[in-house]
């Protein structure tokens, strides 16, 4: 099974609600909210909506997965995912915590209680990604049933177990600032897929600027084997978007605004706006008209 959905919410509640049955709670990284809250999220969500729920920052970047240290607010975590009925937990640690930090990780999963909850865990930085390295974290992984978080497009998990838990991050040269091609996500449909064995759930979540458009696009393409039109179909609904910019501006600036979106264009068929922007005189420019021109739109 192949579960879609978005890191935190990237529009209102109840339009994400009508649109996916999945979504990553990223605030309870950042702050721990009050329990009567997370019940409203619960009781407001429809029958089957699935939550997942990010750490707090205390575990993985404070306490840096001390276990002593980290046991009180791993409890409150566990509190909050049994109070929306989430089954999986998110450690991401930072790029600062290296594979020479492993006895602490080994420490902290074999230590805590997880009662029925599966916790997955996101490792970050180019330390990790070495093939050494990587076989000694399945290795422990593997021993202490916890699934590896990884971006499909950067190195898949080294260890799923029973579920196999997907982060996508973008593509282009700054995290987050990116929206993914049909070919791009076609590939990943195939890199999903690989994973997808048995009674194994795939949990897909998009963490990119464009998240929730191409949340939404993934799954009519599981779903129907076909994708949707962009929202940026056609001369005029690219007018339109760039008139939403702040004028006056300059090339640079849209680039590094609006460069990574996608378009449709007739004849061209899906072009990043970057593309069409490079070749446009550097200047300032005073309208989305003047702009538009330049570009040959």
């Amino acid at each position: 099974m192949i579960k879609i959905g978005c890191c935190g919410y990237p529009v209102g509640r109840k339009k994400y609600q009508e649109t996916l049955s999945l979504v990553e709670i990223n605030r309870t990284f950042y702050e721990i909210p009050r329990m009567s809250t997370v019940t409203k999220w619960r009781r407001e969500a429809p029958e089957g909506f699935e939550f997942t729920v990010k750490a707090h920052q205390n575990i993985s970047h404070k306490y840096r997965l001390k276990l002593s240290e980290s046991l009180e607010t791993f409890e409150t975590m566990k509190a909050i995912c049994r109070e929306l009925a989430a089954k999986i937990l998110l450690i991401q640690t930072p790029a600062s915590f290296r594979p020479d930090n492993l006895e602490d990780a080994k420490e902290f999963f074999r230590g805590v209680k997880r009662d029925e909850l599966t916790i997955v865990w996101e490792t970050r930085g180019p330390s990790w990604e070495k093939e050494e390295t990587r076989e000694r974290l399945r290795e422990i992984l593997e021993e202490l049933e916890v699934p590896h978080v990884t971006d499909p497009f950067r190195s898949l998990p080294v260890y799923s177990g029973r579920i196999a838990y997907l982060r996508l991050h973008g593509l282009g040269s700054r995290m987050y600032y990116y929206q993914y091609s049909n070919e791009e996500l076609s590939e990943l449909y195939s890199r999903v897929k690989s994973l997808e064995k048995g009674e194994r759930e795939v949990y897909v979540l998009f963490n990119n600027l464009s998240m929730f458009e191409d949340a939404c696009r993934f799954l009519s393409f599981v779903k129907t084997g076909k994708f949707p039109p962009l929202s940026l179909h056609g001369s005029e609904s690219i007018r339109e978007f760039m008139s939403r910019m702040k004028y006056p501006t300059t090339k640079s600036n849209l680039i590094r605004r609006v460069g990574w979106r996608l378009a449709e264009i007739e004849g061209k068929g899906q072009v990043r706006l970057e593309d069409l922007l490079k070749d446009v005189p550097s200047k300032t420019y005073r309208s989305a008209d003047e702009i538009l021109r330049e570009m040959g739109i």
